[in-house]
């Protein structure tokens, strides 16, 4: 089993990106052949800085070999180190429909939080489908706000195995329903869009700053506290064992427990978890000779499958 996931160098990783794709990832590598990828295409969409964009990927590359992805199980590469894929796009661009696209929701919603329309947005989903169909990937994990852009992927690659003969392996979605929506300082949705992040790699001081500015409700110490609608026990059971998390749980309902000193042990929590990573990754930061290779590796794997793709779909269609 071939397993694709992708994240764009959109600016630091956080809480939010861990829990949600970076963990279950590195934690699924063991679980088929997998490929991950740093979508440094896609984030020209938002980024028009070139000493930004090199900056970002690279930080993406040393938070993901510090959170434990294991090069020898996995194809790691930049999307850019695997120029078939744009090729590809542009051949199944000639059999996507305009309404396949327009009917995506991700290009309303990017406009609308103040993204510049562009080409390259409108069409995201079809450099997505190139991304997923160039390795051949049989399943990809995705959260449901990018389960639509599956269907894209399956609706094209069926469609050019229709019209062209069997060319592409057709990409199921994992979608983890047990992944939990991590909430920002605002309790919101966490997200680089929102600015209510916690950074991974933050400094300490940094980190315990974000989190002491998390929203909370005006309830006093000696107040009963309900566990489940606080934003910061949110968190925090997402980086506690269970008895931690059954203890802190029980201190909100007693009572007697202010929302500063339920901060202060998720900081706590925090820096326990994040300091060894943290250390890994700046010994990988002085070693980039090893980041290079590491990247350069995954992108010889990444190509190998994409040339040979690319090479039966240009057959197929007559370009050969």
């Amino acid at each position: 089993m071939r397993i694709l996931s992708g994240i764009q160098p959109t600016g630091k990783l956080h809480l939010g990106n861990y829990f949600g794709m970076m963990r279950p990832v590195i934690e699924g590598q063991s679980q088929g052949e997998s490929f991950i990828f740093i979508a440094n295409y896609h984030a020209l969409t938002s980024i028009n800085d070139a000493d930004t964009l090199r900056s970002c990927t690279r930080d993406v590359a040393l938070d993901f070999l510090a959170c434990g992805l294991d090069p020898e199980q996995t194809a790691f590469y930049r999307q850019s180190d695997v120029p078939e894929v744009t090729e590809l796009t542009w051949l199944l661009s000639t059999l996507t429909p305009m309404g396949l696209l327009e009917r995506c929701h991700s290009y309303k919603d990017k406009t609308s939080r103040g993204l510049p329309t562009s080409h390259g947005l409108f069409s995201y989903p079809l450099l997505m489908t190139a991304d997923i169909l160039a390795v051949q990937a049989d399943v990809v994990p995705v959260g449901r706000d990018q389960k639509q852009h599956l269907e894209v992927a399956r609706d094209l690659a069926q469609k050019f195995n229709n019209q062209y003969g069997e060319t592409f392996r057709v990409p199921e979605a994992s979608i983890r329903d047990d992944v939990a929506v991590v909430p920002g300082v605002d309790g919101q949705k966490m997200s680089k869009s929102y600015s209510n992040t916690i950074d991974l790699f933050a400094p300490p001081k940094q980190a315990r700053q974000a989190i002491m500015r998390i929203v909370t409700d005006s309830k006093s110490v000696e107040d009963v506290k309900d566990p489940e609608q606080c934003n910061v026990f949110a968190l925090y059971k997402l980086l506690a064992d269970d008895a931690a998390r059954e203890e802190m749980a029980a201190r909100y309902r007693a009572g007697g427990m202010g929302y500063g000193e339920a901060k202060k042990a998720l900081a706590t929590l925090f820096e326990e978890r994040f300091a060894p990573l943290r250390e890994k990754r700046e010994a990988l930061e002085k070693d980039s000779g090893y980041v290079d290779d590491v990247l350069r590796e995954g992108a010889r794997r990444a190509r190998a499958e994409a040339i040979a793709t690319l090479q039966n779909a240009r057959v197929a269609m007559g370009l050969d």
